[in-house]
């Protein structure tokens, strides 16, 4: 391992690329190290799983019912992210079934405006995840967001690292392609940080969830020839429904 491939400063890093929580300032040559700091997704998810956790314990030990619990959780969740997971999804829906050339797909997805396809994303993609979200916190507690953040963002290494970048500029050709380390130390940190609280379920959750983002890989490198910073977000964000549909049916 050299020496810089693992700093502190990665975690702030990644806190500064996947939250929108209030940090400071970070010098212009901490961003070349965007890519190696990819190991510290999953704590970003962490630090944005955490206040939404905690807020839906507090819903729950108010007499909230589940549901409710669930849509706080959720809402804090997009705030501290600025929706930016959800808004790659709904581009990514918009893209790779609203074009019929990857260049017309890459330039959808590009687009600021939403379509059918998007809209249609969203909606299935909250509905899920609210719904799912509902029964597992009324099975298991707050505590499994925690797992979910961050074993969802763990896929997201993995993805920038197998696929080339589709296209020459653009977010996910900025922060590179990161090294197999970093990509093996966001799997494992979120595999052990999971394990004390969802247990052995973390093994078949993380599976799930690995399986889902391959498979949107392999759709996008079919329909763009690669990956792009709304595939990322959308792996994140099929990676947690498939996460929680895995726990919820082990809880079941």
């Amino acid at each position: 391992m050299r020496k810089n491939d693992i700093q502190a400063k990665d975690i702030l890093l990644a806190l500064v690329l996947l939250t929108r929580l209030p940090l400071p300032h970070l010098p212009s040559e901490t961003f070349q190290r965007q890519a190696k700091a990819a190991w510290a997704f999953p704590l970003a998810g962490l630090a944005v799983a955490l206040p939404a956790a905690l807020l839906a314990a507090l819903a729950l030990a108010a007499g909230l019912p589940a549901e409710v619990a669930a849509g706080l959780a959720l809402a804090v969740q997009v705030l501290l992210t600025g929706a930016m997971h959800e808004d790659g999804l709904a581009d990514t829906a918009d893209g790779l079934w609203g074009g019929f050339t990857r260049q017309r797909r890459l330039e959808i997805m590009k687009d600021s405006r939403i379509g059918a396809y998007g809209v249609i994303a969203l909606i299935l993609g909250f509905g899920l995840r609210w719904s799912a979200l509902a029964a597992l916190i009324a099975a298991a507690g707050a505590w499994p967001l925690l797992a979910l953040a961050m074993l969802s963002r763990a896929v997201m290494p993995a993805l920038m690292a197998a696929l080339p970048n589709a296209r020459a500029a653009g977010l996910s050709q900025t922060v590179g392609r990161p090294r197999t380390l970093p990509c093996l130390l966001a799997a494992l940190l979120a595999v052990i940080l999971s394990l004390p609280l969802i247990g052995a379920a973390s093994i078949g959750a993380a599976l799930a969830m690995g399986a889902a983002a391959l498979g949107l890989g392999a759709l996008a490198k079919a329909k763009i020839g690669g990956q792009t910073g709304d595939i990322l977000g959308a792996s994140q964000q099929i990676a947690e429904i498939s996460g929680l549909l895995t726990l919820l049916a082990l809880c079941s």
